[in-house]
């Protein structure tokens, strides 16, 4: 069978390089994709003796899995745990830099891009989980989500109870669900939904910020020059919340080389969709294709009180993506929710690159899942 898409594999010397092994993965989905996980079966220190328990991290919106392991190895949270003894898996969602192929499909057709985070819910989260579990011979598994990580997780596990009863704990990091009051881009363009929908269409635009040589050359060089560094470091803040204490400048070359990732154009309208309704729900295809594709007039809302996993948030106070007043209110939706705190001076992208997050949260996160 011929695999359709970008051969490019995800860069293991990012890894390798830091004295750590590493595997990589090929996860078939039902409807076809094919999704690149990353291992880090153990640590610098060896395999040893003992069990390793496994750990899923899950990247956010336009992201990749290369989040967890861009700084450096006692600053990441991927290495962090490895070297805690835990075996750390790395997913990737359909479309992004290392998740571009399909059994039937090119990235050059139109069919390829028809999905949002719902298939992501569907289809990809209980694959990449299910896939780890049989890889590593164990029956749960530890799961860390950051921004859309946790989003599919809040969904994909309340819609699917079987694949929640593998699920040990979620720790869900900058936690996304009901988006009414998210600030930035994506509120902007909730605005003109529809005349968005229609322009991407008309040009037959399908793809959203994909990761391509030109926008990484771009951006490296841009963020190198002591001149246009500010550019790069705004741009951030601009989507995800304003911090210039905890991000280390001197690493944003490193984050643009590997973000953004890209998404489908659909992924970006169902976000603005969230905004307008205010609601947790599947994509709208408007009356007529809603009843088409649910048998109701309007797009179902997701029964975010239905998951049963034993809960672990960490917001914070800065942060337009998932903003507090959201996040209060998906607290009081989880009936597992044990422990919830609020890193009030960091933003959205802090949980995966704040300078003193190896140690505000993640020995936080270690004692966690140790339990």
């Amino acid at each position: 069978m011929g695999f359709y898409g970008s051969t490019q594999p995800i860069r293991t010397e990012l890894i390798v390089s830091k004295g750590y092994p590493c595997e990589e993965h090929t996860v078939q989905t039902d409807d076809g994709f094919l999704l690149g996980v990353q291992r880090i079966p153990y640590g610098r220190r060896g395999p040893g003796n003992d069990p390793r328990p496994v750990v899923f991290l899950q990247h956010g919106l336009l992201s990749a899995s290369t989040c967890w392991i861009t700084n450096l190895a006692n600053e990441s949270l991927g290495y962090i745990l490895a070297d805690a003894g835990f075996d750390v898996w790395l997913g990737n969602v359909r479309g992004n830099t290392y998740s571009r192929k399909h059994i039937k499909l090119q990235p050059e057709q139109h069919d390829f891009w028809q999905w949002s985070w719902d298939e992501m819910a569907y289809y990809d989260l209980p694959a990449m989980l299910n896939y780890a579990l049989r890889q590593s011979s164990q029956e749960r598994l530890s799961y860390v989500g950051h921004s859309q990580g946790t989003l599919i997780a809040f969904t994909g596990f309340s819609a699917n109870p079987d694949l929640a009863k593998k699920v040990k704990q979620f720790v869900a990091l900058g936690p996304v669900a009901q988006v009414g009051h998210l600030e930035g881009a994506v509120r902007y363009l909730s605005y003109i939904t529809p005349e968005l929908e229609g322009l991407f269409d008309l040009f037959g635009i399908d793809e959203f910020l994909p990761s391509s040589r030109i926008l990484k050359f771009l951006g490296s060089t841009l963020c190198e020059e002591k001149y246009t560094r500010d550019i790069c470091e705004n741009i951030f803040f601009l989507i995800c919340g304003y911090d210039s204490q905890n991000m280390n400048v001197s690493r944003i070359p490193v984050y643009v080389s590997h973000s953004p990732a890209g998404t489908s154009v659909k992924n970006l309208i169902h976000f603005a969709q969230m905004v307008k309704s205010n609601r947790c729900q599947k994509y709208d295809y408007g009356m007529i294709g809603n009843f088409e594709h649910y048998r109701q007039l309007h797009a179902p809302i997701y029964n975010i009180s239905a998951m049963d996993v034993p809960s672990y948030l960490f917001s914070s106070g800065k942060d337009t993506l998932a903003d507090p007043t959201d996040v209060k209110y998906l607290l009081s939706q989880l009936p597992n929710l044990k422990y919830h705190e609020e890193i009030l001076h960091w933003n959205h992208l802090d949980f995966i690159w704040a300078m003193d997050a190896n140690v505000v949260l993640y020995p936080h996160i270690i004692k966690i899942l140790r339990n």
